[in-house]
């Protein structure tokens, strides 16, 4: 009796030891060589127990880098087992486990010099506070986050927590087992609780739904989540009563870890990134989201390179290919075949001809959306000469297409001119009237070309949008300077909530630079975020002049200790006033997207040339636009393959734009084709490489 009674106490003692380690959390400063995964084998934990106390840890660890641990679940359970005890089949003695955790009380506030990497969350949790005592403790903080070597204060009730674990022993027989009503009651509050391990391409709506909980639910149970899931990490599913196949928990005794349903097994392929390929354009090409994809394949987290092996589902059906050659297609014209172009371009004749009260000459020195038409017009009509010195065979019909935003006739011209014959279709102009064109041609298999409109509207199979979304330009610029392996910052307008957010949800390595009180940059704060070995992006989304002033000059300041260059994600017409030197910009070497670019081909030279002897007046971007448009079109109608398999496969350039069309979903096209620049120290504009 006594040996089982001393068998009974050193299960005793493992498992208060296991309580203690569990609860304690532990510096470890990263080793040169060292790999999350070593790190979390030393200390059994899983590595997404690391990321959960240190986010920058994502990113990837360097030496000296300082890592919060704390004792792993792993090794409390495999502890629990070791406490079970099997007795003789009349008397059952068993030892349950009540764990009692005290904070040791601190009557006067303590102070933390920070150190390297150390962040707020984990400073909490070293000290057992919340966020709101510590940054209302430290005002500074708050504004403009840790300082390394700077001492700040915790507060009074922040000492840290050290759990004392305390195990009774009771012995009872079975026939003499009673419920009081107070156990009868807490057994009908008692929660069924289960463990889940997060796999590739699992949700939190899935996971939720598979145990019968709502995603609120779970996201209160494991609060460490609502920022998104790790593959890897371990939840806790708190399912009530609802749910039949769940394990109850019996009173006093450790949750067990109840197995996930069984899963149908997916089988992967593997595929080789190809040059040039993007982050947006792999999640079209595959049909996934982002965090689809990149929880599929983390390594995506550092950025797309070339070379690089993605796996995807077997039952994946891939897109057309996006690495196209760039090619000069009036070097091989089929002209035997006659094709029929058509135009639907919004003149709105009958409206002119019926205003009274402006004559067709006021009405132009008035109205930008008719002066927008026919200098697309103008340079549509020099595309058809073109066409016609190169011999192409093509019938080009013009017709008014009389629309606004929410009407036009777009249905009438096509039932009454037999557009639905068409090879090709380009406009109308507004996305709604293109996309109503499409929807009645489709039937035809007839493509629909929309020609100025970056609006991101619903996919047929048979449209075109030749303009590239804004979505999609910021998304292939971010892929872009991710290529570079760089430090990544970010100055953004507290206005521009939308890019925080957007910059936040996709690009969680971004570094985001805090403004001081007067909504300015202070270098200290700048430097920061910056790294002295590596090329820093310092990404500026502002349209406030005195905010881009300051941050330039901030940046200029530091540039003697780091290696900054300025990056823009879309057009922003601030940088265009005089008050912003173009000088600074250029010592910057500002990096910015644009849909097009100076052509200095002699064919460019000949078509302005050409324009202005016909126009007596230089062409403007929507003449150029209506000529590109249309002359990459009757190009592409010129060729042995379809008009289709032209866009698939080939990539091309005009006078100032460029087409290389995506297949999307559904068959639709996107043109991905837009230029990376910037200015060079001599104030020249340059194509980044």
């Amino acid at each position: 009796m006594m040996r089982h009674f001393l068998a009974v106490l050193a299960s005793v003692f493992l498992i208060s030891f296991s309580g203690i380690a569990q609860g304690k959390l532990v510096k470890h400063t990263v080793v040169k060589g060292e790999t999350i995964t070593q790190i979390a084998q030393k200390y059994k934990v899983t590595p997404a127990d690391i990321y959960r106390l240190n986010p920058d840890s994502q990113n990837g660890v360097k030496a000296d880098m300082v890592l919060l641990i704390q004792g792993s679940a792993s090794a409390k359970a495999k502890a629990d087992n070791k406490s079970e005890v099997k007795t003789e089949p009349k008397t059952e003695t068993k030892a349950i486990g009540k764990t009692e955790t005290k904070k040791e009380k601190d009557s006067a506030a303590k102070t933390h010099t920070v150190a390297a990497k150390e962040t707020i969350y984990g400073l909490t949790k070293i000290y057992g506070i919340s966020e709101e005592e510590l940054l209302k403790a430290n005002p500074d903080v708050a504004k403009s986050g840790l300082k390394v070597g700077e001492t700040i204060i915790i507060p009074a009730k922040g000492k840290a927590v050290k759990a004392e674990s305390k195990i009774v022993l009771k012995e009872e027989k079975k026939e003499d087992r009673k419920e009081s009503k107070k156990d009868k009651k807490e057994d009908k509050k008692a929660k069924e609780v289960a463990f889940h391990q997060v796999e590739a391409k699992e949700t939190k709506y899935s996971i939720a739904k598979q145990y019968g909980i709502t995603v609120e639910e779970l996201e209160a149970a494991n609060p460490e989540v609502k920022d998104g899931l790790q593959i890897g990490f371990r939840l806790k599913i708190i399912t009530g009563n609802k749910k039949e196949s769940a394990q109850p928990v019996a009173v006093n005794e450790a949750p067990k870890v109840i197995s996930k349903p069984e899963v149908i097994k997916v089988d992967y392929i593997n595929y080789e990134v190809k040059p040039k390929e993007t982050l947006y354009g792999l999640t079209k090409k595959f049909g996934m989201s982002q965090e689809e994809l990149i929880t599929l394949n983390p390594e995506l987290k550092d950025g797309v390179r070339e070379g690089m092996t993605l796996k995807y589902p077997s039952t994946t059906t891939l897109l057309a290919g996006t690495d196209k050659d760039m090619a000069n297609l009036s070097k091989k014209l089929n002209t035997q075949n006659r094709k029929q172009l058509v135009l639907l371009l919004p003149f709105n004749i009958s409206k002119i001809e019926g205003d009274t009260v402006n004559s067709t000459t006021a009405r132009l020195k008035t109205d930008k959306f008719l002066n927008m038409t026919l200098d697309f017009y103008s340079g549509a009509l020099m595309a058809i000469d073109s066409a016609k010195t190169l011999g192409m065979n093509i019938d080009v019909k013009i017709y008014d297409s009389q629309e606004t935003k929410s009407s036009s006739v777009v249905a009438t011209v096509i039932q009454q001119y037999g557009v639905d014959k068409a090879d090709v279709v380009i406009g109308p102009f507004y996305q709604a009237n293109v996309e109503k064109a499409a929807d009645i041609l489709n039937k035809n298999n007839v493509p629909v070309i929309s020609p100025l409109s970056k609006e991101a509207g619903k996919l047929y199979s048979n449209l075109l949008q030749s303009m590239p979304s804004n979505d999609l330009v910021k998304s292939s610029m971010m892929e872009f300077i991710r290529s570079k392996n760089g430090n990544i910052a970010a100055v953004v307008d507290p206005k521009k909530l939308s890019t925080r957010q957007y910059l936040t949800d996709n690009y969680k390595e971004v570094k985001l630079i805090a403004l001081n009180e007067k909504g300015l940059l202070v270098a200290e704060g700048v430097a920061r975020n910056l790294v002295k070995d590596k090329i820093n992006y310092v990404i500026l989304d502002s349209e406030k002049t005195g905010l881009i002033l300051n941050t330039l000059n901030v940046l200029i300041a530091l540039m003697p200790e780091y290696q900054i260059q300025l990056v823009i994600l879309e057009k922003n017409n601030t940088l265009d006033f005089e008050e912003i030197p173009l000088s600074k910009l250029a010592q910057l070497k500002m990096l910015y997207p644009s849909l097009t670019k100076d052509n200095d081909t002699p064919e460019a030279t000949i078509f302005e040339k050409t324009y202005k002897e016909k126009n007596k007046i230089f062409p403007n971007q929507y003449a150029t636009r209506g000529f590109d448009v249309t002359f990459d079109t009757m190009l592409r109608l010129s060729q042995d393959k379809s008009f289709v398999e032209s866009l698939d496969a080939t990539a091309t350039e005009q006078v100032e734009n460029k087409f290389e069309y995506e297949r999307m979903a559904l068959g639709a096209h996107v043109n991905k084709g837009f230029y990376i620049l910037y200015y060079d120290t001599d104030l020249s504009v340059k194509e980044a490489n």
